[in-house]
């Protein structure tokens, strides 16, 4: 089985969670939503050794992929994800950009992402979850092996994504979590967009957006 290693890297003013993930075996790596601060993601890159072969937007929100094209020209990679509902979100971006104070150019991915899809990073396999509701592009993927997920901004520890951006649905939200990662199983850990890891066993009775659809 690869052995997985990931490093967050807090990015922009929101303090998106960019995540580097690599296979320790190979040393190649992805990086996960580059929302900005590019020059600190390159930083975190050269000090962990690893060899960057993708880049993997799990949504097109300004603070998860307003660094994707720049850093896809620095890096020479391509950029896989996320679903194609988001495309609007990714071809907006300089005009979310704007709105919030951030410089961002429109991307295309070179990869959509569907359900059953899988993402390689190394000798490492993601499975891929569309779980609409925060976008209707959002994907989540998941090691299976490896007890383990990148949830965008679907799920945090205590609460779930927003939906009142445009796209966003609230009972297509607690539709995915519910159909699609809480079958997963307790001991999925996982890291979301904001904020501190979690796992399914621990929000499944604990985080008050799951306990009923009439809270969103």
């Amino acid at each position: 089985m690869p052995d997985i290693r990931a490093a967050i890297i807090p990015v922009t003013p929101f303090q998106q969670n960019c995540t580097l993930l690599w296979c320790e075996k190979t040393k190649k790596a992805a990086v996960v939503d580059p929302g900005g601060d590019v020059d600190r993601i390159k930083d975190a890159i050269a000090q962990s050794g690893v060899t960057v072969e993708k880049i993997i937007l799990t949504h097109g929100h300004i603070d998860h992929a307003g660094g994707a094209a720049e850093l896809k020209e620095d890096l020479g990679v391509p950029i896989e994800g996320p679903h194609r509902d988001d495309d609007f979100l990714l071809q907006g971006l300089a005009v979310q950009g704007r709105a919030y104070g951030f410089e961002a150019r429109a991307v295309t991915p070179d990869r959509w992402l569907e359900e059953g899809d899988t993402v390689s990073v190394g000798e490492l396999t993601l499975g891929v979850l569309h779980c609409p509701g925060h976008s209707p592009g959002s994907v989540v993927l998941v090691s299976r092996e490896q007890r383990f997920a990148l949830v965008g901004d679907v799920l945090f520890q205590g609460s779930v994504g927003r939906v009142d951006l445009p796209g966003g649905d609230g009972k297509a939200l607690i539709r995915s979590i519910k159909d699609k990662l809480l079958p997963l199983g307790d001991d999925i850990a996982f890291i979301c967009g904001h904020g501190p890891m979690s796992t399914i066993g621990q929000e499944r009775p604990t985080n008050p957006f799951l306990q009923g659809e009439g809270l969103l």
